[in-house]
């Protein structure tokens, strides 16, 4: 059977730290005031990517997973009970909460889902913009649970100033946050398991403080300084119209940043599904005899078996694999 590429629409999510840029930007649509996340390919139960157009509209990628087979997915994916990946765009007009993610282990015997591991490329920042990467020196546990319980954790944080192109590495059980006036592609596991340890004495819809999830967070957290390094692992030169940069390569996946000028021929695996999003501009996908259009905001998932394929435009985007 042969495959093709399939255009996304994004669930979106109204956190109250979010921003509008991505309705106003980005092509989002909805009457949400804020629109803090668009997750852009997802099978998770809290919200899922549905097929755009062609003769699959309407399914959401997960039935369409459940319909084709893991053949879709790869070789990589054979021995996988979930769907790997969750891909955002994040816009962060106040700072998010100071939090930390679990791993596999505990993940899957506490909230019943994969750990998160995940990677940031910062789309824009503000200037001055900061963000939270672990801590400025090793700390001890009961260091750790008092500040939590006294409000002064940001004192040992290690803040980290941020520009547009940065590339952050977040391994499960990094303490982190995005900051103020800062559009993030998140490439992460698909977990939505979040333990919060402090979040500015905000409160919630109901008027009351968010909960704190101390004992979780004191289970999972490295608590030490960690080596930073927010260029790109490697970058090549060596397709006709497009810069390409590894940003992360992990066990859970690999994130390419193309610069597509032109038009550049591209080799499928065959060990993986791929999703291209594009940050900005506007592509072609042309595969057998099926073209796409690709503009600034939008996700395409392409499955293993579709062949070959050519991107052609002036855009800049993310390539991801498992």
């Amino acid at each position: 059977m042969a495959f093709y590429p399939l255009k996304l629409h994004a669930p979106l999510k109204d956190y109250l730290w979010g921003g509008t840029r991505l309705r106003e930007e980005y092509g989002k649509e909805t009457d949400m005031d804020k629109v803090a996340e668009s997750w852009e390919l997802s099978c998770h139960k809290d919200g899922e990517s549905i097929i755009a157009e062609g003769e699959d509209k309407g399914l959401t990628l997960r039935e369409y997973i459940e319909r084709e087979g893991k053949q879709v997915l790869g070789s990589r994916c054979e021995k996988l009970t979930e769907f790997p990946l969750l891909i955002k765009f994040i816009d962060a007009r106040d700072s998010l909460s100071v939090q930390v993610h679990p791993d596999n282990e505990y993940a899957e015997r506490v909230e019943g889902e994969q750990g998160k591991t995940e990677m940031w490329y910062i789309m824009d920042a503000e200037p001055g913009a900061k963000l939270i990467y672990g801590f400025e020196k090793e700390i001890s546990k009961d260091e750790f649970r008092s500040r939590i319980e006294e409000g002064n954790l940001l004192e040992v944080c290690s803040q980290v100033p941020v520009k547009k192109g940065d590339v952050f590495f977040i391994e499960a059980g990094t303490l982190h946050a995005i900051g103020a006036g800062i559009l993030i592609c998140e490439v992460q596991q698909s977990s939505n398991s979040t333990y919060r340890v402090y979040d500015y004495g905000r409160v919630g819809a109901d008027g009351k403080s968010r909960p704190l999830h101390i004992g979780k967070a004191l289970a999972v957290t490295k608590r030490k300084r960690l080596p930073l390094d927010t260029k790109p692992l490697a970058e090549f030169d060596l397709f006709k119209g497009c810069r390409a940069s590894l940003l992360a390569k992990c066990d859970y996946f690999t994130t390419y940043h193309l610069e597509m000028d032109g038009e550049t021929e591209f080799r499928a695996p065959k060990e993986s599904f791929q999703s291209l999003t594009v940050l900005s501009g506007k592509l072609k996908l042309i595969c057998g005899d099926r073209e796409m259009e690709l503009a600034k905001g939008e996700t395409a998932f392409l499955p293993v078996g579709m062949g070959d394929y050519t991107l052609a435009g002036a855009a800049e985007c993310l390539l991801v694999e498992r």
